[in-house]
C-alpha cells in the first residue's frame, strides 16, 4: 500500500468508527430511557431515527470506502452494491427528513402562542411518528431504483457509460430516462430543503427578536441566562447549517462528475464529505443538548442505585436532577 492509501484509510475507518460510536450511543441511550419508563420529549423520537439513519449511512458507505482505500475493490458482487448503495441513498435521504422535521418541528414550537400557529403547535407531537412513518415507507419505495443501475466492480460495458467508485460502478443514464430520474429523485430533496431553510430563517429571526427584547432588560440574571428552548433552537440550526453546507458541496462534486471523468481524489473528497455529517451530528447534540445530560444523570443515578445503595454514586455521575422521571 502506498502511504496515501494508507492515511486514507485510517481517516475513513476514523471517520466511520467515531459517527458509528456517537450515534449507537444515542440510540441506545434513548431506547434505554424509554424502557426505564423515563419521559422523552417528543423531538427525542426524530433525533434517535438521525442517529438510526446515521448509523446506517455510515456502515454502508464508510465501511466500503476504507476498504477501497486500502487497495480492496472485489470484494463485493452486482447484488452486494445493490443493497449497498440502497442502504446508502435510504438512509442519506432519511437524514434529510428527519433534520427537516426536526427544524420544522423546532420553529413551530418556540413560534409565539398568539400566532397562526398556535393550533398547530398544539397538535404537532401527535404527526411526528407517522410523519416519520411516511418518510421511511417513501424511501424505502423511491430508492428501489438502485436496484437497475448498480454493479459490481468487474463490470464490463463501455468505460464511458459508467461511473466506478472504486467498490462498485453505477450505469449513467442518458437522455430522457436521465432528465426524468434526475427530476423524480430531485424533487423531494427540493421540498426538504426548501422547508428547512425556510423553518431555520423564522427561527433566526425569533431568536433575533427574542435577542432584542432580552436587551432591554437590565436585570443581570435574566439577560445572560438562555432558555432551554433557545439553546435547543441554536442546536438545530447548527445542524441544519452543517448538513446543508455538506449537502450542497456533494451535490456541485456530483454535478460535476456527471460530466467529468470521475477522479480518484474527488471520489474520496465526495465520499469523505458524504460522512462528515452523520459522524460529526451527534456529538453536537451529546456536547450541546442539556436534556441528553440529563438522561445521562438519571441512567448513572439508577446504576448506582441498584449496585450499592450504601455507597455514593459511581465516580463521573452526579445524581440524577429533580423533576427527571
Amino acid at each position: 500500500m502506498k502511504s496515501k492509501d494508507i492515511i486514507l484509510s485510517i481517516v475513513f475507518f476514523s471517520q466511520t468508527g467515531i459517527g458509528i460510536l456517537g450515534n449507537s450511543f444515542l440510540v441506545c441511550l434513548f431506547i434505554f430511557m424509554v424502557f426505564s419508563g423515563h419521559r422523552m420529549r417528543h423531538a427525542d423520537t426524530l433525533v434517535s431515527q438521525l442517529a438510526l439513519a446515521n448509523c446506517l449511512g455510515l456502515l454502508s458507505k464508510g465501511i466500503p470506502q476504507t476498504m477501497t482505500a486500502m487497495g480492496l475493490m472485489d470484494f463485493l458482487d452486482d447484488t452486494g452494491c445493490q443493497i449497498v448503495f440502497y442502504l446508502h441513498r435510504i438512509a442519506r435521504n432519511l437524514s434529510l427528513s428527519m433534520t427537516c422535521l426536526l427544524s420544522g418541528f423546532q420553529a413551530i414550537t418556540i413560534s409565539p402562542n398568539t400566532s397562526n400557529w398556535a393550533e398547530l403547535k398544539a397538535r404537532t407531537p401527535t404527526y411526528l411518528i407517522p410523519s416519520s412513518l411516511c418518510f421511511w415507507t417513501f424511501h424505502l419505495l423511491l430508492n428501489i431504483f438502485i436496484f437497475w443501475g448498480i454493479r459490481g466492480p468487474n463490470y464490463t460495458r463501455n468505460m464511458t457509460e459508467i461511473q466506478h467508485y472504486g467498490y462498485c460502478v453505477n450505469e449513467v443514464p442518458f437522455g430522457l430516462y436521465a432528465s426524468l430520474l434526475l427530476i423524480v429523485l430531485s424533487f423531494p430533496d427540493a421540498v426538504c430543503l426548501g422547508l428547512m431553510v425556510s423553518a431555520s430563517s423564522y427561527m433566526v429571526i425569533l431568536l433575533f427578536k427574542h435577542y432584542k427584547k432580552v436587551q432591554k432588560i437590565h436585570i443581570t440574571h435574566i439577560s445572560h441566562r438562555a432558555s432551554p428552548e433557545t439553546r435547543a433552537t441554536k442546536t438545530i440550526l447548527l445542524l441544519v447549517s452543517m448538513f446543508l453546507t455538506s449537502y450542497l458541496i456533494t451535490c456541485v462534486l456530483t454535478a460535476y462528475v456527471s460530466f467529468v471523468k470521475f477522479p480518484p481524489g474527488l471520489m474520496h473528497t465526495s465520499a469523505f464529505l458524504n460522512l462528515s455529517f452523520p459522524a460529526a451530528s451527534p456529538y453536537v447534540l451529546i456536547s450541546s443538548d442539556s436534556q441528553v445530560h440529563r438522561y445521562l444523570y438519571a441512567l448513572c443515578g439508577r446504576k448506582s442505585s441498584h449496585s450499592d445503595r450504601k455507597s455514593s454514586t459511581q465516580p463521573g455521575c452526579k445524581k440524577a436532577p429533580i423533576g427527571v422521571k
